[in-house]
């Protein structure tokens, strides 16, 4: 169930494709601050001739990002470059057809309805694949990732996550763990216990802020984000029960653009196939989870 993810600014993401159009250039930092040897995706022509004239012809697409939810997306140190392995993983997908990213900061309930209305092209930002999104836009999946629980160091407050009635627990908000917690209070409140004491924060940063300070008693996220934060407040948080409700994470495009949903599948498919995809997640300590197939609008559960 566990995972080792590396400290922050460990491994870049180096847009050098901006540069060389038909590649992409990733670069990893060792421990020591040194460059490691930088890994290059090549274009590869048959995938490209897949991407609709539009966006060929642009040869970028604008893809929103809610970058607060580290590891998988979040602000480098320089409060600008969004990096993260969903964000190495995507620029290494879309290399593959020849494109490059242009990653746009937004808040994370508005990247669907930005992709739907064409503000985006994409939307890349932890986004678990289920039915309801699925109305409303295509989702294309390249990964697989639970819920997890996590307390302060010891839980002090002795939280189950199977009986959380009556507890404050932090979530980020609109995230499938805040509609998880909706349920588990209406649950709390039909059995005539006390509701829990829902704090929906704007970033996961700040969910986990009000655990480690010992404000809410615990919280839930992604199992990738809670070992992250478990890392970064150097044991202060720790993880309790088993991650659960595991569904794939997904890549969001537009409706109407079928063709660039399958072309960004054919990219994924491509990574996974050639080892890319399997550096990338090594690099980052998150290979629980990965695939061997990337699917277009896969069948989940509701």
């Amino acid at each position: 169930m566990t995972g080792h993810f590396r400290t922050p600014r460990s491994r870049a993401t180096t847009v050098a494709a901006l540069a060389l159009p038909t590649a992409l250039l990733l670069t990893a930092c060792g421990a020591d601050g040194e460059d490691a040897p930088a890994e290059e995706v090549e274009a590869d022509e048959e995938l490209a001739d897949l991407v609709p004239e539009e966006f060929a012809e642009s040869g970028v697409l604008r893809v929103g990002v809610n970058a607060e939810y580290p590891p998988g997306e979040y602000l480098d140190t320089d409060g600008q470059t969004v990096v993260g392995f969903n964000v190495d993983l995507f620029d290494s997908a879309v290399a593959k057809l020849g494109l490059t990213n242009e990653w746009v900061p937004a808040e994370f309930e508005g990247i669907i309805v930005g992709v739907q209305s064409g503000e985006y092209d994409a939307g890349v930002s932890s986004f678990t694949v289920n039915a309801e999104r699925m109305e409303e836009v295509h989702m294309v999946s390249y990964l697989t990732v639970g819920t997890q629980w996590f307390a302060q160091e010891g839980n002090p407050q002795g939280v189950d996550p199977e009986s959380a009635c009556g507890l404050a627990v932090a979530v980020e908000q609109h995230t499938v763990q805040h509609e998880d917690l909706e349920e588990r209070s209406e649950a709390c409140v039909d059995a005539g216990e006390e509701p829990i004491d829902i704090q929906a924060h704007d970033s996961q940063e700040q969910a986990t802020a009000t655990i480690q300070s010992g404000v809410n008693d615990a919280g839930l996220a992604d199992l990738p984000v809670a070992i992250y934060a478990m890392e970064q407040t150097d044991g202060e948080i720790e993880l309790i029960g088993d991650m659960y409700e595991d569904a794939p994470y997904g890549a969001v495009v537009n409706h109407e653009n079928t063709e660039l949903a399958e072309a960004i599948q054919a990219g994924y498919q491509a990574i996974m196939d050639d080892g890319t995809y399997e550096e990338i997640l090594t690099e980052w300590g998150a290979t629980e989870g990965s695939l061997d197939t990337s699917e277009l609008d896969p069948l989940v559960g509701e």
